[in-house]
């Protein structure tokens, strides 16, 4: 359990987001004293499935057929089936994030970019959704590629290669390199309070204010990579609104060749703070720890920018069916 307690700034924070009385104590209280929720067990070997033995729980309408939901007891980070890579566990609320990219074509996502991607759960969920010819997952901190290349590893993701670039470099040397680019951004990383972890200082203005300027620095860097036509994808763990939809009327403001695209699947989880197409989950939902999540797809403009991901020296590659990079 954190220890975070009833503070006065999550009392503000909980005012802000809630009208009711009612609704702002049972968000408080999903935070200060939070369930267990379920794992979220995406299949990336269906054919290892029936051999799991897991007693799967009933499955919310949104959940992609290829996940199951499993209770923590049954400790599904420890079956043989997840050391051999044959699927990768996340949190509900990190699959609801993700499916964003449900209103895409496959057809569409050639290249995907995952810009900010250890431990590497969007970068699996981008490859399992999209079956992109190219996955790109990048990190800029250099003491988390280690995971992110693990993760891709042993869950066999191909074609993939890791970058570790800071998104500036990435907007000078890639523009327009990549179909989808996904930013899954560092953020206050409020929700993990739900998870029952700590986050300190994460309903403090400063710590807010801090996070939302990275985060529009890396979108507008992130826009850039993508292709005209292309598909930018926005996702935050936090509950704050400065960090999600001020930041998404920040960007469509100074972006105007960007629009938010409809993801029929999220239709109920429609954001109350936004007009445009943008989707929450909220931790006293019961379905996960909560998030945010939003497609921008760029205008299909004449704009040329021959930008190539074969400027950066790779951290780690895999080619398809072949030896990966040590």
């Amino acid at each position: 359990m954190p220890s975070a307690k009833v503070s006065n700034t999550l009392k503000r924070l909980a005012r802000r987001l809630f009208d009711e009385e009612d609704q702002q104590q049972a968000f408080i209280q999903s935070l200060v004293q939070p369930v267990t929720f379920p794992v979220a067990v995406v299949w990336l070997d269906e054919s290892e499935r029936p051999a799991s033995g897991f007693a799967t729980l009933p499955r919310p309408e949104w959940l992609p057929t290829y996940i199951d939901l499993v209770d923590i007891a049954e400790r599904p980070g420890r079956h043989p089936l997840h050391d051999q890579g044959a699927f990768y566990c996340l949190d509900p609320s990190s699959v609801f994030m993700s499916l964003s990219l449900t209103a895409i074509d496959e057809r569409m996502s050639g290249v995907v970019l995952d810009a900010c991607a250890s431990p590497g759960g969007k970068s699996i969920l981008s490859w399992r959704a999209l079956r992109p010819d190219l996955l790109v997952s990048n990190e800029v901190i250099g003491k988390r590629v280690g995971a992110l290349i693990s993760n891709l590893k042993r869950c066999q993701i191909q074609p993939a290669t890791v970058l570790s670039a800071d998104t500036k470099a990435l907007a000078e040397q890639a523009a327009q390199a990549a179909d989808v680019v996904v930013v899954d951004a560092p953020c206050s990383g409020q929700s993990m309070i739900a998870r029952g972890k700590d986050s300190p200082g994460c309903f403090h203005p400063a710590t807010i204010n801090m996070n939302a300027n990275r985060q529009r620095r890396i979108l507008a860097n992130s826009s850039r990579v993508v292709r005209p036509g292309g598909f930018l994808a926005y996702m935050t763990c936090t509950f704050s609104l400065k960090e999600n939809e001020r930041n998404l009327e920040w960007f469509l403001k100074k972006h105007p060749k960007f629009q938010c695209i409809e993801v029929p699947l999220l239709e109920q989880f429609q954001s109350q703070f936004s007009d445009s197409p943008c989707y929450r989950m909220w931790p006293e939902s019961g379905q996960g720890a909560g998030g945010f999540t939003v497609l921008l797809q760029r205008s299909d403009d004449d704009s040329q920018e021959n930008g190539c991901f074969s400027r950066f020296s790779p951290r780690w590659q895999q080619p398809v069916n072949g030896e990966p990079a040590s």
